[in-house]
């Protein structure tokens, strides 16, 4: 009897892969990320996007191993799931409350109307869908986080996402250095300016940044509307996720994925609600919540093709400035609405 013998390479492919390599190297990079924050200079930048930084730079001048494709999948995947339902314990519903209705309605109006506005310039300048809605997401929402959990159901290129990551870094970085300038000649008061910086910024720490330059006050309220509007991370990934795979029924196999990993972030909110998860521990979710995102990221980053990412030219950041325009200048006029009415809405 003649033993049937497989070409090496045939082997290898169907060879068992293991994900641990690619888990070490986004976990490395995360690590670094953290680790570079603290530089002069780059602590204006979240660990979310050195990583994604970092692993691009890996992936175009050295090229990301064979081996650690598994687990960079895998980070991609599981890991950014994870660390979007542990994003909950962020949140509490008294968080919310905090803001009162009027100044839910603020964020929720600025949050839709922006999406919408940045979705409809897309089309007018004729970008790819999927882009545009991880723009929209990223700059209505919060930032990188909204990003990369809308396209679980956008299903966008990682150039997408990249190139949707660094418009909502640099237009987010630019709000966070010239809206507490604006402050100074418009003296909206702290929780008028609190709300604004909630409402318009992009990132959770570029709002911090901005908020504490006009006091604790200030910085507690726009740290508290910012947390409210990054809830609105939920509804929305599940109403993109409820069209998407309307759009894709019949279309393609298996259609598009339903986000059930939402549901666990709204389950992390409820638990963070009771009051049961000790304040010591605090630190730590959130510290290991930043770590998982930044390992996705970082993966993110190591599938990423500078060249494709060039490829998209101009439009792109020219909708993601017209997006960030937008939202600033829609948030203060809702807030000096309010803020003109603050007696009886009890907003300042």
């Amino acid at each position: 009897m003649t033993e049937t013998v497989l070409p090496e390479n045939t082997a290898e492919q169907n060879a068992p892969r293991s994900p641990w390599a690619g888990l070490a190297l986004t976990g490395a990079i995360a690590m670094a990320a953290f680790g570079l924050r603290y530089l002069p200079g780059l602590n204006l930048l979240s660990p979310l996007i050195l990583a994604i930084l970092i692993g691009m730079a890996v992936h175009n001048l050295i090229g990301t191993p064979a081996a650690a494709k598994p687990g960079v999948t895998f980070s991609l995947k599981k890991i950014l799931r994870a660390g979007i339902i542990l994003l909950g314990l962020q949140l509490t519903f008294a968080q919310v409350a905090a803001v009162g209705w009027v100044g839910v309605g603020v964020i929720v109006a600025t949050l839709v109307a922006t999406f919408f506005f940045t979705k409809w310039l897309g089309r007018q300048l004729g970008l790819d869908a999927k882009l545009t809605e991880l723009i929209a997401a990223g700059t209505s929402i919060c930032g990188a986080s909204a990003v990369i959990a809308t396209n679980t159901v956008t299903r966008g290129s990682d150039e997408d996402v990249a190139y949707a990551v660094a418009c909502v870094t640099v237009f987010g970085s630019l709000s966070m250095v010239l809206i507490p300038v604006a402050e100074t000649f418009l003296q909206l008061g702290p929780h008028a300016y609190g709300l604004w910086t909630g409402a318009s910024i992009h990132e959770v720490a570029q709002v911090v940044a901005a908020a504490f330059q006009q006091g604790e006050e200030a910085g507690h309220f726009g740290t508290i509307a910012k947390l409210t509007r990054v809830m609105m991370l939920a509804p929305m990934v599940l109403i993109l996720g409820y069209f998407a795979a309307k759009q894709a029924n019949g279309k393609q196999a298996g259609g598009a994925p339903i986000p059930w990993f939402v549901l666990g972030f709204v389950g992390m909110v409820g638990i963070a609600s009771t009051g049961w998860v000790p304040q010591v521990v605090e630190p730590w979710t959130t510290g290991l919540t930043q770590f998982l995102l930044a390992m996705a990221l970082a993966a993110m980053g190591l599938e990423t093709d500078i060249r494709k990412l060039a490829a998209e030219g101009v439009r792109p950041a020219l909708l993601g400035a017209a997006s960030w325009i937008f939202i600033v200048l829609l948030s203060l006029s809702l807030v000096s609405v309010v803020r003109t009415f603050g007696a009886t809405l009890g907003v300042d």
